[in-house]
């Protein structure tokens, strides 16, 4: 008996060119799931980096090199993402919230996100010392001649105005008395204080290898012995080493 030969579309739908189109297909499906897992992960890390806005809340520790000094701080404290590692760095900008002085956290959103209404956050800077006096002992060879009319200030302080040409425009100088290395700390005046979450700011030396600055609320003033005693014990305690 003759066979007979199967119909012609019959063999074009068993035909290799049949079968490739099916698997394009498949890898086509495969590849919107790939894809979708994709964007669904990536959309939930975006909005854990948008959620944080910038901020860690990780505690790890990072051990920062400047000049002879490491500084052991951990991560939430740290202010910007790029000096969140180890290794040196020419300075190193934290923040930290007053009166704790601890780092970012989800219970301190609000305050580090400024939006708590009330000025709450301390930003410290580290660095090697580029002068050979911190504020205090800048206060009798440079500030004193520079300053005038005096007023009472909170917590026992007293306010003077720069001079016009002193070169400090918008600025009072913040005083405890007229020792020779007393508490000293610029404050912005006027409409640039207001806008300002920290228009105060303070320098001191930590040691011979170690300067530190801080920016900080007006309001804060008030507790200046304790804030200022604060952060230094703060800064000392995180330095590993030093020359």
């Amino acid at each position: 008996m003759q066979q007979t030969s199967a119909p012609a579309h019959e063999e074009q739908n068993f035909s290799p060119a049949g079968t490739s189109f099916m698997l394009k297909l498949l890898y086509a499906f495969l590849g919107l799931v790939v894809l979708s897992i994709v964007i669904n992960l990536g959309g939930k890390w975006l909005g854990d980096r948008l959620v944080l806005a910038g901020h860690s809340e990780k505690a790890d520790i990072h051990e920062i090199v400047i000049g002879n000094s490491v500084i052991a701080v951990p991560e939430n404290m740290i202010r910007f993402d790029r000096d969140r590692r180890d290794g040196a760095a020419d300075r190193i900008d934290l923040y930290m919230r007053w009166p704790a002085l601890d780092g970012y956290s989800a219970a301190a959103k609000d305050d580090f996100n400024h939006a708590s209404g009330r000025k709450a956050i301390i930003f410290v800077s580290m660095e090697e010392p580029v002068m050979s006096r911190d504020m205090s002992g800048r206060f009798m060879p440079i500030y004193r001649s520079l300053i005038e009319r005096p007023s009472t200030g909170p917590g026992g302080l007293t306010f003077y105005q720069f001079r016009q040409k002193s070169g400090y425009l918008n600025e009072v100088l913040a005083v405890s008395g007229n020792g020779e290395a007393p508490y000293v700390a610029r404050c912005l005046s006027g409409a640039s204080a207001e806008e300002s979450l920290a228009p105060c700011e303070r320098d001191i030396r930590i040691n011979d290898a170690l300067s530190l600055s801080y920016r900080f609320p007006r309001e804060f003033l008030g507790d200046w012995q304790r804030m200022d005693a604060a952060i230094r014990e703060k800064a000392e305690r995180m330095i590993r080493t030093a020359s």
